[in-house]
């Protein structure tokens, strides 16, 4: 840059993220440099470099497939203007690098040797971190064990992991449900963006074709209804239900979370696509001995005001990992609790001392520790009318709390309250579900959402949870039926840290689908990709005694 864009770069750099003081230095980028890969692929690269920094704070590496320019651009910069020199590359087959994009796939290999190569470099200063969210953070997971286990002398030192996972299959098929509204959304949108400038703009404007995709049956032809043409990883994803298939298991470091033994920062939301598993690997983390710091904000996957504070996090961790510069963090996990809308510091997730206490069903609608009395409740689900989703995680920007009181008066949708509280109650963790269910179809899904009923009659969604039953990649694991065909169908749902306030009620609401949030269940128990045929499932749950349909609440104590 010259000195007088390097301004004007930066006056628009500042007002794009209020809140945040800029570090002291001009930033020269040096663009498209080439990086060699063993195929002899080259990768295309950024360097964004801080004029006048001394050297002494580590390169950081961002790997990704959006492109490198704008928004994502700005955030490389962010970090060069407190001196860190941030080298950004374009995966493989994308913002012009060489080769063909195939999601997950290639990213250890390439992500090695792109370290090595930066290591190589005359402007390295020395010590290596990377940094990235959502398929940037991926791309993180992918070399960490890896290299730190077969080449420690070339692995990253220190990770910023923001809203994302290891294992993108999970995610994909989330308890036996195919996450159709991300799947389909984002493979739509990287359509896109390998078309061109044009194509590129049009995604400002709303998709209609992407609204129709959704509810076309078999899944497999979701792609060419939004797109116009098949997209490859896609039809890989909706073909690969059991995740223990190796094309997903190629590409799942999930396993190797715990031998990560290099500083790091996991930041995410409640609202984001991928906190229950986030959280889980921190779990991981902790249980291996290693002392990741986190923060969790009231924040979805695309939610612009969690930039600034995670831009703040990041250089102070960054910073006292590297220079020794104390930190003004005083625990290791920070959580939002909502309902109280607070920020709490706490030493570990999810905090000491919660424990789970059983709240149970009635068949009058009532939700209470107290066992119910038999009886059952009764609703209808048809895949050709399928229950909608009432918001929840999403790739898009408004992820907030849904109202659920319109939605709780379809006829394929129960609905359970508490008293009013005569006292708060807070959750942190994971509630897990305890359905017993009979369906008169062969497969069918149970979705399952806690809510906080306020006294003004708004039902807002604290979270939620789903598991397929009956399909050909869980049938090996579902539950066997009784007697009576009753099957208890256990559902974990998303975390969460929540307040219920006094006067407040508890909710728990059933139903058998969140079209097209989920792909709806056809209820044939035909494998996804080509099932066409749809029946009616007639849904029957049972209440009554200890193992009646029950739910467990995470509750911290006081």
């Amino acid at each position: 840059m010259t000195s007088v864009r390097g301004r004007v770069v930066r006056w628009l750099d500042e007002r794009a993220r209020t809140g945040v003081v800029l570090g002291p230095h001009e930033v020269e980028v040096v663009r498209d440099l080439r990086v060699p890969m063993p195929d002899g692929v080259h990768l295309l690269a950024d360097l964004h470099r801080p004029v006048g920094a001394d050297g002494a704070l580590p390169t950081i590496v961002i790997r990704g497939p959006y492109g490198r320019r704008g928004t994502l651009g700005r955030v490389a910069r962010m970090l060069a203007y407190e001196g860190f020199p941030v080298l950004f590359q374009s995966c493989r087959g994308t913002g012009g690098s060489e080769g063909v994009f195939r999601p997950q796939l290639d990213e250890q290999q390439d992500g090695i040797a792109t370290h090595r190569w930066v290591r190589r470099q005359p402007w390295f200063t020395g010590r290596l971190a990377t940094f990235g969210e959502s398929y940037m953070g991926y791309t993180q997971w992918a070399v960490a064990a890896e290299m730190q286990r077969n080449d420690p002398d070339h692995a990253p030192e220190a990770y910023v992991l923001q809203i994302t996972m290891p294992d993108f299959g999970v995610v994909t098929w989330d308890n036996g449900a195919f996450a159709l509204q991300n799947a389909l959304g984002w493979s739509r949108m990287m359509d896109r963006m390998s078309r061109g400038p044009a194509a590129r703009l049009a995604m400002l404007l709303p998709d209609p074709r992407l609204g129709r995709a959704f509810d076309v049956l078999p899944l497999s032809t979701g792609d060419t209804a939004a797109a116009g043409r098949p997209i490859p990883w896609y039809q890989d994803w909706v073909s690969h239900e059991d995740l223990t298939h190796p094309y997903w298991t190629q590409q799942s470091y999930t396993d190797s979370v715990g031998e990560v033994t290099a500083p790091a920062l996991m930041i995410t939301g409640w609202y984001d696509i991928f906190l229950p598993w986030q959280l889980r690997n921190h779990a991981a983390m902790v249980a291996a001995g290693n002392s990741p710091l986190l923060t969790v904000g009231p924040w979805g996957h695309m939610t612009p005001e969690k930039a600034a504070p995670a831009h703040q996090d990041t250089v102070a961790f960054l910073k006292r990992t590297f220079a020794d510069e104390p930190s003004s963090r005083s625990a290791p996990v920070r959580a939002y609790r909502t309902g109280s809308e607070d920020w709490h510091d706490l030493p570990s997730w999810p905090p000491a001392g919660t424990a789970m206490a059983e709240w149970f069903l009635h068949a009058d609608g009532r939700v209470s520790e107290q066992a119910a009395a038999a009886g059952v409740t009764e609703y209808v689900y048809d895949p050709d009318h399928p229950t909608p989703a009432i918001g929840g995680p999403s790739l898009g920007p408004d992820t907030a709390p849904a109202d659920n009181a319109a939605h709780e008066r379809r006829g394929d949708v129960v609905a359970f309250r508490s008293e009013e509280l005569d006292a708060p109650i807070d959750i942190a963790g994971e509630p897990t579900a305890r359905v017993r269910i009979r369906s008169s179809a062969q497969s069918f899904d149970v979705f399952v959402r806690i809510t906080d009923v306020h006294p003004d009659g708004r039902v807002m969604t604290v979270c939620d949870g789903i598991r397929r039953v009956g399909s050909v990649a869980t049938r090996a694991s579902d539950p066997e039926p009784d007697g009576e065909g009753f099957r208890e169908v256990e559902v974990t749902l998303w975390p969460t840290f929540h307040r219920f306030r006094r006067g407040h009620r508890i909710g728990v609401q059933l139903s058998s689908g969140a079209h097209p949030r989920y792909a709806r269940n056809p209820g044939t128990g035909i494998a996804a990709a080509t099932a066409a045929r749809t029946v009616v499932a007639e849904q029957v749950l049972a209440h009554g005694g200890e193992r009646g349909t029950r739910i467990g609440l995470p509750v911290r104590p006081g």
